[in-house]
Parts: C-alpha cells; sequence; structure tokens
C-alpha cells in the first residue's frame, strides 16, 4: 500500500506588537487599517488589533505564510490625553529636577556616593516646592495683603480691597488679619498639588510588573540584573508617598512662617511677655517640622531590587496632619488682635528667597563634586559633560523655578503698582530686591546665548556644504541635482543638531549659577532695586541698569505668561495639547524619585502593560514575538524587554527604528542605558536590530557590536530619501523621512522576517475546538475572558 499522506503540519504563531513614539497616533495609522479592535486596555492605554485578526490564534492558518499578526499598543492618551493635562505644563520645574535624579553616571561599588546624589536631588525638588509656595504668598501675603492693601492709593484704584484697606479701618484692616484671609491662596495651591500628585499616584504607580519567574531580583544566589530589569524599578508607590507627605508639609509650613513669623516679630518690639513667648513657641514649633520634613525626604530612597509593597502610614498621614495644624495655629496666631500694627515696606521675611536660592546654589555645587567622583570612576567618552549632566539639569530646573515665580511676582507687582518698573515709583509696590535682580540678568544671559546661537547656524550651513559630495556619491549612477543634493546635505546638517544639545546645556547652566550668584550678592550689598543701585554712576551704566531691570521684568513676566497661554491654548486644542504632550514623552519616561508633584511617570503604567501582554501571550500560545518600537516606543519596549523572566526572553525578538536609545538615553542617563546596561540587554535578547538614519534629529545607532555569535545590533544607515530622483518604480520624487515612516522602507519588512526566523521555533497552535454557545470556555482563547473589549 502507498504510504499514507503525511498531516499538514500547522505553524506556529507569530506576533508583531508595534508600540509607537513621540507625539503619539491612532491604532488604525500604525495597523494601517481603518477597522481596529481593542482587544485590552482602556481608553488611557490599550493594545488594538486589525478586525480580521481578532480571532488569528483559532486560525491557524493564518500563519502559513509565516508572517505576523500585527498588534498596536497605544499609550498616547498618558501623557496628552484630556485637557487637563495640559496645566502640567505649569509642573515643568518638578519634572526637570525628577531627570537629574536619573541623570547619575555609572557606579560600581559606590553606595555612598550614590546615595549621596540622590539625597542632593532630591533636596533640590525640595527646594522648589519651597520656592513655588514662597511666590503663592509672595504674590496673596507680600504684594497684595501687606503692600497693597496697606496703601490707601492702591486700594482705592482696586476697590475689592476695600474691605482690607488699613485706611478704612474696619475689622479685618489689621495686617496680621489681612495676612491670615489671604493665606487662603497658597493653602489651596499646596493642597492642589497633592491631591493631583494623590490621584495619579493610585492611577500609575500602583501598576504591578510581572514577577511570577523573574531572575535575578537581587535575593542571596542570584544575579543581579540591571536596574530596569529590577522587580521594583517601575513600582515607586512607597517612596512618591513619602515624598508626597514631605512636600505637602513644606509647603504648609511655608505658608505657616510666612503669616506666623511676621506675627511673631512684630511681638517680640511691642506685645508682652506672654504673647512674644507664643510667638517663639510657634517658630520652635515650625523650624522642628521643617527639620522633620527633610529627614524624611533624606531618610530612604528608591528600593530597586525588590517589589515594596509597605507604606509609612505614619508618616503619609500625619506629617502632612501636623502640618496643617500648625498652619491653623500661625493663622489664629496671627488674627489675634493688634490696633497698632501697621504695614509698611514688604513683608517682614523677605529675606526668604535669598535663602533659597543660596541654599539651591549649594546644592548643586556638591551635587557637582559627587556627580565629578562617580564619573571619574568610571569615565565614558559618550557621557554628556563629563557627568555633570544631572547637576547642569537640576540648575536648570532652579532656574525655571525661579522664572516661573519671580514672572508671577513681577507681573502682579506691575500691575497693583500702576505704569512703574516694580520697585521704582513713588510709594512703591514691589516684589524682594532679590526677584528684580534676578530678573534684571535675563537679557544678558539672552545676549550671551547670541554667540553659540550664531556659532550653530554658521557651523552647520558649512556641514551641509561639506555633505553634498558626500550625498552624490551614496547614490552612485543617479544623475547629481543641485538642489536635491542641498536639500538632503541640510538635513543631515540640522539632525546633527541634536548631538550639540549638551554644549549648550552646560553653557546655559553654568551663565545661570554665575549670573543668579551674582543677582544675590547685588542684591544684598545695594538692599535696593538695579535700576537705584547704580543711580549716580557713570550715565551708560546707570542706563543700562535701568533698561536691564524694565526689560527682565517684562520678560520674565512675559515668560510667564507665555506658560499660562500656551497651557490654556492646550486645554481647548487637541493638536497643541499633543504638542506638549510629546514635552511630556520624553520628561515624565522616568518614575518620580525625586519630586512627587512632578507630571506622573507613564512607563510605570506603560512597562508592565507591555510586559504582561508579551508573557501572557507567549505563555499561551508558545509562539514567536517581535516587539516593534519606534522612537520614544523604542524605549518603552527595552524597558518591557528588560523586565521579562529569561523563558520568555528567548521567544522575544527586539526591533527598534528611530531609537534614541543610545543617541539620548544613553548619554544623558549613562547609568540605565549606558554601554554597561545596552550590552547587558544585547546579551540577554536572543536577537535585537537597530534601523536608523543620518537624516533623523532624534533616533541613531546602538553602537553594539557582535557579541557571543550574535550579529552587530546595529543596520547600516538607510537610504533617504530611498531613491535620489524619478525612476520608474518612483515617478514623483521620494520625500526626506527624517524621524517617521521607517515602515515605509523596504528593509523595515526584510529585517523584521529574519528576527522571527532567527528565534525558536514556535509550538504548533491546537487545531480549532468549535465555539460552545454560553459555555464559560467560548470566549476568545488568544486574548483571554477577562482582558478583551470592543472598541
Amino acid at each position: 500500500m502507498p504510504p499514507a499522506t503525511p498531516e499538514p503540519t500547522r505553524p506556529g504563531a507569530a506576533l508583531e506588537l508595534l508600540v509607537h513614539g513621540v507625539g503619539g497616533t491612532t491604532p488604525e495609522l500604525m495597523l494601517d487599517d481603518p477597522r481596529t479592535v481593542r482587544v485590552t486596555g482602556d481608553k488611557t492605554a490599550a493594545i488594538y488589533r486589525r478586525t480580521v485578526d481578532q480571532h488569528a490564534e483559532k486560525e491557524p492558518e493564518r500563519f502559513a505564510d509565516g508572517r505576523p499578526v500585527p498588534e498596536a499598543y497605544c499609550w498616547c492618551n498618558l501623557t496628552s490625553g484630556n485637557g487637563s493635562r495640559a496645566l502640567w505644563l505649569l509642573l515643568l520645574p518638578f519634572m526637570v529636577a525628577n531627570l537629574a535624579h536619573w541623570m547619575r553616571p555609572p557606579a560600581e561599588r559606590q553606595a555612598a556616593s550614590v546615595r549621596l546624589y540622590g539625597v542632593l536631588v532630591r533636596l533640590v525638588a525640595l527646594s522648589l516646592t519651597v520656592l513655588l509656595t514662597a511666590a503663592a504668598c509672595e504674590v496673596a501675603l507680600d504684594l497684595t495683603a501687606w503692600q497693597c492693601a496697606g496703601s490707601a492709593r492702591c486700594t482705592q484704584e482696586r476697590s475689592w480691597l476695600g474691605f482690607m484697606s488699613a485706611a478704612e479701618g474696619g475689622w479685618w484692616s489689621q495686617p496680621g488679619r489681612r495676612l491670615a484671609l489671604a493665606a487662603v491662596v497658597p493653602t489651596a495651591l499646596v493642597g492642589l498639588l497633592w491631591y493631583l500628585s494623590n490621584r495619579t499616584w493610585s492611577a500609575y504607580e500602583a501598576q504591578r510588573p510581572p514577577r511570577g519567574a523573574l531572575d535575578g531580583d537581587g535575593t542571596p544566589g542570584r544575579r543581579l540584573r540591571p536596574a530596569l530589569g529590577r522587580p521594583g524599578f517601575w513600582y515607586g508607590r512607597r517612596l512618591v508617598a513619602r515624598l508626597r507627605a514631605a512636600h505637602t508639609a513644606a509647603g504648609f509650613l511655608t505658608v505657616a512662617a510666612a503669616v506666623g513669623g511676621a506675627a511673631a516679630r512684630y511681638d517680640r518690639n511691642t506685645a508682652g511677655a506672654a504673647r512674644e513667648a507664643l510667638g517663639w513657641v510657634l517658630e520652635a514649633a515650625l523650624f522642628a517640622g521643617a527639620l522633620v520634613v527633610i529627614w524624611v525626604v533624606c531618610r530612604r530612597g528608591r528600593s530597586e531590587k525588590r517589589l515594596d509593597n509597605k507604606l509609612d502610614r505614619a508618616v503619609v498621614s500625619w506629617l502632612p496632619g501636623t502640618s496643617i495644624a500648625l498652619l491653623v495655629l500661625a493663622v489664629l496666631y496671627a488674627a489675634s488682635s493688634r490696633p497698632g500694627w501697621r504695614s509698611a515696606g514688604t513683608l517682614p521675611g523677605d529675606t526668604t528667597f535669598s535663602v533659597i536660592v543660596l541654599s539651591q546654589g549649594a546644592l548643586v555645587l556638591a551635587l557637582a563634586v559627587v556627580a565629578l567622583r562617580l564619573h571619574r570612576r568610571a569615565p565614558h567618552a559618550r557621557t554628556v559633560l563629563y557627568g555633570l549632566g544631572g547637576p547642569a539639569v537640576a540648575m536648570l530646573a532652579c532656574a525655571l523655578g525661579g522664572v516661573m515665580s519671580g514672572g508671577v511676582a513681577q507681573r502682579v507687582a506691575d500691575w497693583l503698582d500702576g505704569p512703574a518698573t516694580p520697585g521704582t515709583g513713588e510709594d512703591p509696590i514691589g516684589p524682594p530686591v532679590l526677584l528684580s535682580w534676578q530678573a534684571s540678568v535675563i537679557p544678558v544671559l539672552l545676549v550671551l546665548l547670541l554667540v553659540p546661537t550664531v556659532v550653530l547656524a554658521v557651523r552647520t550651513a558649512l556641514t551641509a556644504r561639506r555633505l553634498a559630495p558626500v550625498v552624490e556619491a551614496e547614490y552612485e549612477g543617479e544623475k547629481p541635482d543641485a538642489v536635491r543634493t542641498r536639500r538632503i546635505a541640510g538635513t543631515r546638517a540640522r539632525a546633527a543638531l541634536t548631538d550639540a544639545a549638551p554644549a549648550i546645556v552646560g553653557l546655559v547652566s553654568g551663565a545661570t549659577l554665575l549670573l543668579g550668584a551674582g543677582a544675590l550678592v547685588g542684591a544684598w550689598v545695594s538692599e535696593t532695586v538695579p535700576g537705584r543701585a547704580f543711580t549716580g554712576r557713570h550715565p551708560f551704566v546707570e542706563s543700562a541698569a535701568e533698561t536691564a531691570q524694565a526689560l527682565g521684568s517684562w520678560l520674565i513676566g512675559f515668560g510667564f505668561i507665555l506658560f499660562v497661554t500656551w497651557g490654556r491654548r492646550a486645554y481647548k486644542d487637541a493638536s497643541a495639547r499633543r504638542t506638549i504632550g510629546i514635552l511630556w514623552d520624553v520628561g515624565t519616561f522616568w518614575p518620580r524619585a525625586a519630586h512627587p508633584f512632578a507630571p506622573p511617570c507613564y512607563a510605570e503604567r506603560a512597562v508592565p502593560d507591555l510586559a504582561w501582554r508579551m508573557s501572557s501571550w507567549t505563555s499561551r500560545t508558545g509562539g514567536r514575538l517581535v516587539i516593534s518600537g519606534h522612537s520614544q516606543g523604542s524605549v518603552l519596549a527595552a524597558a518591557a524587554v528588560w523586565q521579562l523572566p529569561a523563558g520568555t526572553r528567548r521567544r522575544v525578538a527586539l526591533l527598534t527604528y528611530g531609537s534614541p536609545l543610545e543617541r539620548l538615553y544613553g548619554r544623558w542617563f549613562p547609568a540605565y542605558f549606558g554601554p554597561g546596561p545596552l550590552g547587558a540587554l544585547h546579551r540577554e535578547l536572543h536577537c535585537w536590530r537597530n534601523l536608523w538614519r543620518r537624516t533623523d534629529p532624534i533616533g541613531g545607532p546602538v553602537n553594539l557590536p557582535a557579541e557571543g555569535g550574535k550579529p552587530e545590533v546595529d543596520h547600516r544607515a538607510l537610504r533617504d530619501p530611498v531613491v535620489y530622483g524619478r525612476t520608474h518604480e518612483h515617478p514623483l520624487p521620494e520625500p526626506i523621512l527624517g524621524h517617521g515612516d521607517y515602515q515605509a522602507d523596504p528593509v523595515f519588512a526584510k529585517e523584521r522576517t529574519v528576527l522571527l526566523d532567527r528565534l525558536p521555533p514556535a509550538l504548533p497552535l491546537p487545531a480549532p475546538v468549535p465555539e460552545q454557545r454560553g459555555g464559560a470556555g467560548s470566549s476568545d482563547e488568544a486574548q483571554g475572558s477577562s482582558g478583551r473589549s470592543s472598541g
């Protein structure tokens, strides 16, 4: 008898998990199909498939040609969803301070220096909270309740302040009661920050990554995994709760000090012994509360080696509650009757801003010393600013906080004082002298920035000219076109500007530090605004000082107004909101390790989502999976792969394109994406391929050579445009794609196929089972009964 015909084999399942980049997109565009369905997730972040692929795992014949079923993970609503998220723009200084924490140089066996680095960054972040609260106190308590309400001229022009006017002699006319009432504004601001942080903490930091079979989690006898692969890295629930309590308490204590401190200083000069003693007790209690806040901030950092499910309930509950109680006591103390108290000049205690600025400068310098020490132990040429990227960015965070706090104070003072520059008119109403000096150095900083701007423009033009023959040589056989060549060469030259960012950041940070120190010294020495400090000097110097103060006051106010109007426009305009979302895509990738009021870390939701999806799908189907990440999506993809158990990683391939993994993250965050961690990821993954273009201003090579029998990760630079001129296949000119449309290049599909072929063979899918009606087993086997939803 002839041999029986062998039964056809059923090829195993294959899946391509697509992760988009900055700015977001729609599942329809990612999957190139207008008919899509949400298979798991919610409105914030979800995985989609084409409708025809919804039940692909039940149809083994669909995998006969070896092509994977595409899935799209859409996470753009984590950063640019509803309109209220545009208000996150006002939290920009907090976000930048949080970035400084993650820019630490790599360190081995230097636990003390690493801990000191984290403590210093957290103290810088705490100073920003105090600075923001002090700015709100300056506007509400000093400018409005103390200066304007105490001036007959100002209250006559502002009828809504009439009930607090000292000239009216009403119940609210006493300075202490005016301050007590005005304290509602900064108190409400601190409460709002607490509420936003608490709400996002519940939605983001509480997402648990899959921990079932993760190897190397730091337990005895196991290999310590790279930082991003540790169990607790994307689970910062405990630390954020502690920091939120400490920063909230710091805000309330700042308001209490502004209200109660003014009354205590008055009582020390005029009141009896009992009230003077009460003032001393209140100030001692506030000082003790401040020490407790600093201790809580410095006491504990992140716990990454394990999932830390504990909450320091005593700190989380009692610290903010105690600070509120002290604030209430300070308000009651200040509101008690003092008939002889009059408000004149600025609110006593305006040296607060000088102390904050001095503290910030000292902390940044100490941070620079620690960072240099860490970098010298493990130097690498690609690390930005010789390891000083973190201190430089921390300095920028302080500068942004100064611009925002000074901007709102200058604008409100200008509005209350009339046409004169704040602090220069008769019976002036103005902010502390230091804020005027800080505003005056802004024009100087802008003039200094003109030099590198011109240098970069000239260098870019020369680079474009030098690249012209290189471009024509790459398209050998094509007829040269001068216009086309200049356009391609110019795009490449402009894309290279990204690599000049470290020098610009270093220059701005250094200039800011020096100019800020000069402003602090000028304010302390002169005790008056710059326009008056140089009165009687050489006419040019006097005129320059007056111009700098007036122009700086306008610029710093304009900067704050720009923040507000941009946020308001983004609230109403989805496209503008997406633009702001792009900023957050980069800035809020990292967990809130330094500042709890920073915008929430979307990766603490996205990375567990991707890790859970890859783990569940491969364990259920035994199939091959390639996770395909573009731009910021490649960073999420790499972070998710790091979190996978070793058995799952062997069934997963990584395809990155337009990736900033090395060009941005490897240089600025070397402890987490430097050559060591990326090399470890290359060794742990079964296969990885990276696509890049010279015209891409964001993506680039990852610079990982062949190792251990694995080929080099980087593909050679893709041509962009694909075709130089017109051909029979491309009769119209092809666009220069730059950072987008990598999938339009034929190399993309080819490399994806190569990755899938290099993975271990997939397990055969079981034969389809007839669906049972009404039973519990009738749910979609591919997606799971609890995860799929129609969309």
